[in-house]
């Protein structure tokens, strides 16, 4: 029987572009012949998002589309936590609603996973030979800052933490109690992830092709400081 990958895009008021990143996933082929299940959360956008994506899946019935949607706003590590409870799939991976990140690449994070040496597999930004969008030198700082205060405390060698591209074993990303809500979602779930026994991480090079605010980026400064927080939190004073 045939394996499959759950792809979970969390989605807020990205009704001009969501169906950018829906054809590039459509035309993705898997290794290892896996199926595909695309689980898309509507953040409580205020923009049409919701009937961009239901004329989507009606056009496109083959593509395994499944929707849902929050009453209120809660954020992307909420509409994460929603996206991996209702996940089926064998794997696990979290695709961005933009298109900063390339789908063609998830073939380049599932080769450890299929090749059964890998639980858990990271594509960062700052290894290997792809195209990288030049973009923030404060971001970019920032984000190794963070990276590596989340490796002193999980005692991984990660080079970077903050990425959208995660590949988890479905059964071990849903064994976890994650609680935040924004975008603290990634160093709790690192520090988490890094404490199941024997777990196997790898890191892969990826590409990345940023947006700038003018393009709708949405992390800002508030966020550094959450994630500040989430790393000390979830790996010394709180462990769930």
């Amino acid at each position: 029987m045939s394996q499959k990958l759950s792809i979970i895009i969390p989605a807020y008021n990205e009704a001009p572009t969501i169906h950018f990143i829906l054809d590039k996933i459509k035309a993705v082929q898997l290794i290892g012949d896996l199926k595909k299940e695309i689980i898309i959360i509507n953040d409580f956008s205020t923009d049409d998002t919701e009937g961009a994506i239901l004329r989507y899946s009606e056009a496109n019935p083959e593509m395994n589309i499944q929707y849902s949607k929050h009453e209120v706003n809660k954020g992307k590590g909420a509409a994460l936590h929603t996206g991996i409870k209702n996940a089926t799939g064998d794997f696990l991976i979290i695709q961005d609603a933009d298109l900063e990140y390339d789908p063609e690449e998830y073939n380049i994070l599932l080769k450890p996973m299929l090749d059964d040496v890998a639980d858990v597999v990271y594509g960062s930004r700052f290894i290997g030979g792809k195209p990288h969008r030049i973009l923030f030198y404060w971001h970019s700082i920032g984000n190794k800052w963070l990276t590596n205060l989340s490796n002193m405390m999980t005692n991984l060698n990660l080079t970077d933490m903050e990425t959208c591209y995660k590949l988890f074993k479905t059964e071990m990303v849903q064994s976890l109690n994650l609680k935040e809500n924004r975008f603290g979602f990634e160093p709790e779930v690192t520090g988490k992830i890094s404490r199941i026994p024997k777990v196997r991480i790898y890191e892969v090079g990826i590409s990345y092709y940023g947006r700038s605010y003018e393009d709708g980026k949405k992390i800002g400064w508030r966020d550094g400081f959450r994630a500040i927080y989430c790393i000390l939190k979830y790996n010394t004073f709180w462990k769930e």
